[in-house]
């Protein structure tokens, strides 16, 4: 199975017994929407509430934590994911969360996991079925396995100031980037890790929330002063749209990239770390 489906590829294979469809929707604070009572009010077929919010490791130092193996397999037992079975995960969400619960499934050894493209703004306005409630959902085994787990911590990130060894690529608006825009967040300091380049999440989406080509991909990590013959550690504000950016340069065929979990939530928190504000250098 594909990184990426499209939405016909999920209508077509919709009801297959060993295929799971999991809505990973999340949203900003200042969004003003609860994902819950979305799903429950419209939703593709059979598909079960994932609840990305709750989905972390609250014993982490690290905000908003990667869920633990133990955590994973129990969350993929409670909603009927069993071993082996194909995941498709979908969202509503502007800021496009099925990637960070890719990166996660991905992580925790789930061989055949997508998402779908476009999400469930494109299945909806193609006029494709959608079902209401909860659904009931039997729980089966799930046992924790490993898979790919390319994650960088606070310290990897202190140590590559030195080595610069990865290329970090900050996946926020311009503007906070830049410190031009205070964070959301009182205690949170304004700009980015020094040595940072910007490519925001939408500059690798096309207009309808559908993923862009691997060439078109390629160019805007270019465009930004991205050497992809070099390895890329994304980050963002919380770990969900630097998911995003690694998710599509797999897409355009790089895999030496990794993840920095903490992200700015970390960074920006600590003040013995350094900032840099402007725009990248």
């Amino acid at each position: 199975m594909e990184n990426l489906v499209s939405t016909q590829w999920l209508a077509d294979n919709l009801g297959a017994h060993d295929l799971a469809i999991l809505d990973a929707s999340a949203h900003l604070p200042d969004a003003g929407r609860d994902p819950a009572a979305e799903f429950a009010a419209a939703h593709i077929p059979g598909a079960r509430y994932l609840d990305l919010p709750s989905f972390f490791d609250p014993a982490s130092p690290v905000p908003s934590a990667i869920p633990t193996p133990a955590q994973f397999a129990e969350r993929m037992a409670r909603l009927g994911v069993a071993n082996g079975m194909r995941l498709v995960i979908y969202d509503d969400s502007y800021v496009k969360t099925a990637a960070r619960a890719w990166f996660i499934a991905r992580m925790h050894g789930v061989a055949e996991v997508t998402i779908l493209d476009g999400g469930l703004g494109k299945w909806r306005d193609e006029g494709r079925p959608l079902e209401s409630g909860t659904p009931q959902v039997a729980p089966v085994a799930h046992t924790p396995a490993a898979g790919p787990a390319p994650v960088r911590f606070k310290a990897d990130m202190l140590a590559n100031l030195s080595s610069r060894a990865e290329q970090v690529v900050d996946a926020r608006g311009a503007a906070r980037f830049t410190g031009e825009q205070p964070d959301f967040r009182p205690d949170i300091a304004d700009g980015h890790i020094p040595g940072s380049r910007n490519v925001v999440f939408d500059q690798v989406l096309n207009d309808d929330g559908t993923y862009k080509s691997p060439s078109e991909i390629r160019a805007a990590f270019e465009a930004a002063g991205v050497d992809l013959s070099q390895p890329v550690v994304t980050t963002c504000g919380g770990g969900v749209t630097a998911a995003v950016l690694l998710f599509a340069l797999e897409l355009a065929g790089k895999t030496d990239v990794a993840l920095y979990d903490g992200s700015w939530s970390e960074w920006g928190a600590d003040p013995a770390l350094p900032k840099e504000t402007g725009p990248a250098r």
